[in-house]
């Protein structure tokens, strides 16, 4: 296959000292930080044609994570919720890379991931987004760029003290680009700093520390970030922009910035919603679907959070066939940030077993369980564009637990015992514990 450059990540090389429980080789680059980076991984280049069926299931998938994260509704504001399925998804699928077992089983079933070719079919995902990459410090986020900038990134943090597996390393470097720094957890003082700088460069500074709790018992840290920055294809005048009544969730009337426009774009609607396809200057839409109300028409409102996974998949099979028609739309401006605790959503959604395991996740590190995992998103949406940020953050620990035993049994009771010759069969000993004091 052929190799394509995205990003200074760690030499295999270094990869494989890292995962001897060595000292790590060093990087020719430091960062601001003083965290070591190395040089040299090249993720692969895969045909995107080759997994459509995989594509459209990671689709699927992500629609079943925004599920679950709009059902939790986070830490916003007034109900508000702006969440990041596609970050999540990445991060998910970065995790599930080293999955066996019953967790791997169970993320599969609950997330409907691929069940072949998923990492291959992230590969194409990713190279697809990184067509309109570039540096999310350079975005004037007052006039969004007519050519969108989308900046995913992967990055994973490891206690230079713990075992990482190999294999998992070179997955993630092959498939998912994902540079790898050995650090201290043990240190806060230069390891949280590290991690947050690392959020900031890569969200443009709209996000400027890592969501989840730091624990300096970690010994693994797992992060996405997604940057997008664009204008829209036909900008919103300021001047029809005026206050227009709106009615919240709870029913109240209010007056809210409106920005009203009339433009070409997809239009469909389906039982129970009506929606429109707001394209950007190239590459992207918003896609903004609007509840029928509590009378079945168009007035009234419903949460958006009432759509299921399988209501939004129908919707995004109608938008995917939609005409272009002449649509006049009023849209008000917004400014959101919300956070989530992804334990929490992803308890609910199912992953039980997967949050628990120390078992199934050996090939990320011995014994390794989750600790902590979150979520933090944010958007500014006005009459130019729109400019949107997001961070999932996996902690975890190496535990270095062996095997879970497969049934346990505890003598807190009377109980016989034989003390017994194995080549024989004699009984040397024998007796019964009715005290043990």
């Amino acid at each position: 296959m052929n190799r394509i450059r995205v990003a200074k990540l760690m030499a295999a090389t270094a990869v494989a000292a890292l995962t001897a429980c060595s000292a790590p080789v060093p990087g020719p680059g430091i960062l601001k930080s003083g965290l070591l980076k190395a040089e040299g991984v090249e993720r692969v280049s895969v045909d995107r044609a080759s997994y459509p069926a995989e594509l459209k299931s990671l689709r699927n998938s992500a629609l079943r994570l925004g599920e679950g994260l709009l059902t939790n509704g986070g830490k916003g504001a007034n109900g508000n919720v702006v969440s990041s399925p596609g970050s999540l998804l990445i991060a998910i699928a970065m995790l599930r890379a080293g999955a066996a077992g019953q967790a791997a089983a169970e993320m599969d079933a609950v997330l409907n991931l691929p069940a072949e070719h998923r990492d291959e079919a992230m590969n194409a995902l990713l190279a697809s987004l990184e067509k309109f990459d570039g540096d999310p410090g350079s975005v004037d986020e007052e006039n969004p760029p007519r050519k969108p900038v989308m900046h995913p990134a992967n990055g994973l943090f490891v206690d230079k003290n713990a075992t990482t597996g190999a294999a998992y390393l070179d997955t993630l470097a092959k498939h998912y680009g994902t540079g790898v720094y050995p650090v201290d957890f043990r240190d806060e003082g230069t390891t949280k700093p590290a991690i947050d700088a690392w959020v900031a460069k890569n969200t443009g500074g709209r996000i400027k520390e890592a969501p989840a709790e730091y624990d300096t018992h970690n010994t693994f840290s797992l992060l996405n970030t997604l940057y997008f920055a664009a204008a829209w294809s036909s900008p919103f005048d300021p001047g029809s922009t005026s206050d227009r009544p709106f009615t919240t969730a709870k029913g109240e009337e209010i007056k809210a910035p409106a920005m009203r426009n009339l433009l070409q774009m997809k239009y469909a609607d389906g039982p129970g919603w009506r929606g429109v396809d707001l394209p950007y200057a190239e590459g992207f839409v918003m896609r903004l679907v609007l509840p029928d109300g509590p009378d079945g028409n168009a007035t009234g409102t419903t949460t958006p959070a009432a759509f299921g996974a399988g209501k939004l998949a129908e919707i995004a099979a109608a938008m995917d066939s939609a005409p272009l028609e002449t649509v006049q739309i009023q849209l008000p401006r917004w400014d959101h940030k919300c956070s989530f605790d992804l334990r929490t959503v992803l308890g609910a959604m199912g992953l039980t077993k997967t949050l628990s395991t120390q078992t199934d996740f050996n090939a990320i590190q011995p014994g390794f369980i989750l600790t902590q995992a979150g979520q933090a998103a944010n958007i500014t949406v006005a009459e130019k564009g729109t400019v949107a940020a997001a961070v999932t953050q996996f902690n975890g620990t190496e535990t270095s637990a062996g095997p879970q035993p497969e049934r346990t049994i505890d003598f807190d009771r009377p109980f016989h015992y034989q003390i017994v010759h194995v080549e024989t069969g004699l009984p040397l000993f024998m007796g019964t514990v009715a005290d043990p004091r």
